[in-house]
């Protein structure tokens, strides 16, 4: 389900989409007329999409990387789902401890990017749309299956989830895994790293020395 997810954020970003809907048909050239069951793999250089015939498997559309990502592994830390916290309103500590243990991620991390993103605050709406602590989009909070955007429990552990997706998908890479989830993920791939946006490069500085400090 989180390689799922991830494909199908960059796969959305980087074909045609409207609403915040994809389907394999959006894609030029797909030739798709027809409903069908359909499954997207990503084996980290390509997405493809393929249609089943009881057995057989057909290959519809393939979307291949014209770059190739250097991974950096930040290590073990940014996985640790059992450190402890500081800086953290006192009333949120349990919900950012549940969601770091629930999806297997560091809750000082989930801290400096919700400290970063909202300042913790829970009705904060970007001009761009992002909503509630951890600032998420509300197609990408569809795909987490985040009902309720302004629901602090719900909107911080699909953060949790995002970014576990994401620590996934760049290989544990702290400086990827920060670029996409400020600038998304189909721009760290199109840029073959962190995009030369001066937002998201001070926006992953910013969130990095913050956890760094947080691990001293």
């Amino acid at each position: 389900m989180k390689t799922l997810i991830a494909v199908v954020l960059l796969a959305a970003s980087t074909a045609a989409y409207a609403d915040g809907h994809f389907s394999a048909a959006d894609v030029p050239g797909a030739g798709i007329r027809r409903p069908g069951r359909i499954m997207i793999r990503n084996d980290g250089h390509a997405i493809t999409a393929y249609r089943f015939f009881g057995d057989i498997r057909e290959a519809i559309f393939s979307l291949r990387s014209t770059r190739s990502l250097a991974y950096r592994p930040f290590g073990a830390a940014v996985f640790d789902s059992t450190a402890s916290t500081s800086n953290v309103p006192a009333h949120l500590t349990a919900i950012l401890g549940d969601a770091a243990r629930t999806h297997g991620v560091d809750p000082r991390l989930l801290a400096a990017v919700a400290g970063r993103e909202s300042g913790w605050n829970a009705q904060s709406v970007s001009r761009t749309g992002a909503c509630g602590i951890m600032q998420l989009m509300p197609a990408t909070a569809r795909y987490l299956g985040v009902a309720n955007l302004f629901d602090v429990r719900d909107n911080i552990f699909g953060g949790a989830h995002y970014l576990r997706t994401l620590l996934e998908v760049f290989h544990g890479d702290l400086d990827l895994t920060l670029a996409a989830y400020n600038a998304g993920p189909g721009a760290v791939q199109r840029y073959g790293g962190v995009p030369p946006y001066p937002e998201t490069q001070a926006y992953v500085r910013a969130v990095r020395a913050a956890y760094e400090r947080s691990l001293r």
